[in-house]
């Protein structure tokens, strides 16, 4: 599978052996909930999927099992670490990339959890993939996402809501440590006072490929991973008391949603042929594809890197700082802070990277008097404007830019001009000098227009400092498992064994009895017992003193649901 370089920095390894006999146990009993239950109420592409993509239900699946599985279809699979930049999250999508969080959710979290982990990416992402409309709508929003401009506040909110994930997942935090990391997310969310392209496209993806149904209002099937990997929810979102709301884009984008709570209300829409078409209606009012001043204020807003594209073609990649507008609001000159590099069709340009441009950049936007477009321009035709290599020009905009020096070098692409150098240069608007002789070469945009803003680099291998990204990860130290964990372990290795006996038996009922004095609250390996028991249809007495033990315990009522589709499915088998 081809990853592109910008994104490797992102992969990470899965470090397989590090899974518990705990996690491989919430793991299977949520793909087996999943295989019984879903069933009936999800899209069928979901179940299809499930069949056909060869994932395990016994234990965790390895990652390049999934990336094989997803390879019929054109797809793959790779580890990242928790949750990652929306920007790289879109762009793996938009490549045909699953990212996959290689966490497992907790034991106490198995309903569901805010952190992306294994489940909610191998279990409620991937096997849907298998349909060739849903992957394209897939893919489309993945480009839409990588594309879309956010704000410095989102991004604040971003490594707030990261650090939730972290604390919500990690064994020792205290609640005392996951409240205040809840309310650095308010905090940061607050301050938020205007939504961005990434805001919608972002509400856009959870109201449909999160949380997702299908088909008629009255009677949806799930198709959303958020929903198809929580056992909790997936049954719960289609009861009365959850709003069904007909699809749209325009209701999708004024709906906020929380992470951290079950969703009052979720979109409905009529198939995947829809949200193709209706997406694509979005994608047209965005700054990459509409361009121009209004997309260049996004841009501004955002104060991060985003590439700004000209009609010639050239495309100018940095941090936009300064906009001046003539007295229409139209911009008639960009001015950039930092680090700033010169691409054409996505490759950067020879001596025009951020090693030359490390200041910034100042460029001029629009036609020379008279309406003429330079970007049309034939070599003769320049020399007709006297814009000659090693001659003294002087350019008149429409817009009032001067630009008045001596011609350095002219770039071509397609044989059309698209830089030009000048050296002993003045840049001038009204009163306002742009650029003077003293500060060295002024390379000039060629272009009437801006096309297309967007988010990140033209070129990113060569904008960013991928060797820098990520330090490369040593080994994980391997602990030792708890009593607990050897206990998982040996009930897995009696299930997975040829036969059972009367020894069987035996070990069963001594891991019971510890089980009843250290661990009253675990109420998952009873399960995993009491299937065993009623497989092989023995021990009536130990039977009901497990079914005891699970109905009598005084549960959290999330928990007591579990144990209630746990039984349920043991009896239906």
């Amino acid at each position: 599978m081809n990853v592109p370089a910008h994104l490797k920095p992102y992969i990470s390894q899965q470090h397989y052996k590090s899974y518990t006999p705990i996690d491989h146990a919430v793991w299977r009993f949520v793909m087996k909930q999943n295989h019984f239950f879903l069933k009936k109420i999800a899209h069928p592409a979901y179940v299809n999927g499930l069949a056909q993509s060869g994932i395990k239900t016994e234990s965790i699946p390895k990652v390049e099992e999934m990336d094989a599985s997803l390879a019929c279809v054109g797809w793959g699979a790779v580890s990242i670490d928790g949750l990652i930049p929306g920007s790289a999250f879109y762009s793996f999508l938009a490549n045909g990339i699953l990212p996959i969080a290689t966490e497992v959710r907790k034991l106490q979290n198995i309903a569901y959890t805010p952190a992306p982990d294994m489940l909610h990416e191998a279990a409620g992402h991937a096997p849907i993939l298998l349909d060739q409309t849903y992957r394209e709508y897939v893919k489309k929003i993945g480009m839409m996402g990588s594309f879309a401009l956010s704000s410095k506040e989102k991004l604040d909110v971003f490594r707030a809501v990261r650090q939730l994930t972290i604390v919500a997942e990690d064994p020792v935090s205290t609640p005392e440590q996951v409240k205040l990391a809840e309310v650095m997310v308010a905090e940061a969310r607050k301050k938020v006072k205007s939504l961005a392209e990434a805001d919608y496209i972002s509400r856009l993806f959870w109201w449909t490929v999160e949380y997702g149904l299908v088909g008629e209002l009255n009677n949806p099937k799930i198709y959303g991973a958020g929903l198809l990997s929580s056992v909790g929810e997936s049954q719960s979102c289609l009861a009365d008391d959850v709003r069904k709301i007909p699809f749209s884009v325009e209701e999708c984008i004024k709906t906020s949603y929380d992470v951290t709570k079950p969703q009052p209300q979720l979109f409905v829409c009529r198939n995947f042929e829809g949200l193709v078409e209706e997406i694509e209606k979005f994608a047209a009012t965005m700054a990459f594809r509409k361009g121009g001043t209004e997309s260049l204020e996004k841009a501004l807003q955002s104060d991060y890197t985003a590439t700004i594209v000209y009609s010639s073609g050239l495309q100018v990649t940095g941090t936009l700082s300064t906009i001046i507008k003539d007295r229409n609001g139209e911009a008639v000159y960009i001015r950039t802070k930092g680090p700033t590099a010169l691409s054409i069709n996505n490759q950067q340009l020879p001596s025009h990277g951020k090693e030359t441009h490390y200041k910034g950049f100042g460029a001029p936007i629009g036609v020379l008097e008279g309406n003429r477009l330079l970007e049309n321009c034939t070599s003769q035709q320049l020399e007709e404007l006297e814009i000659v290599e090693r001659g003294k020009a002087c350019l008149n905009f429409e817009s009032g830019v001067k630009v008045e020096g001596t011609v350095k070098e002219i770039l071509w692409s397609s044989g059309h001009p698209i830089v030009i150098s000048f050296k002993d240069c003045m840049v001038t608007y009204q009163e306002q000098v742009l650029f003077d002789k003293g500060w060295g070469i002024f390379d000039m945009p060629v272009g009437g227009k801006i096309t297309s803003v967007y988010a990140g680099a033209a070129d990113p291998n060569a904008y960013f400092d991928l060797q820098n990204e990520k330090e490369v990860e040593g080994l994980v130290e391997m602990r030792s498992l708890t009593e607990l964990e050897h206990l998982y372990a040996e009930v897995r290795k009696i299930r997975e064994q040829d036969q059972w006996n009367q020894e069987s038996l035996l070990q069963i009922n001594e891991i019971l009895t510890l089980i009843d004095h250290q661990y009253p609250n675990d109420w998952l390996l009873r399960l995993e017992i009491l299937e065993l028991l009623k497989k092989y249809n023995t021990a009536e007495t130990t039977v009901t003193h497990v079914v005891e033990s699970l109905k009598n315990t005084d549960w959290e009522k999330s928990i007591s649901q579990m144990i209630e589709r746990g039984l349920m499915l043991i009896n239906e088998s």
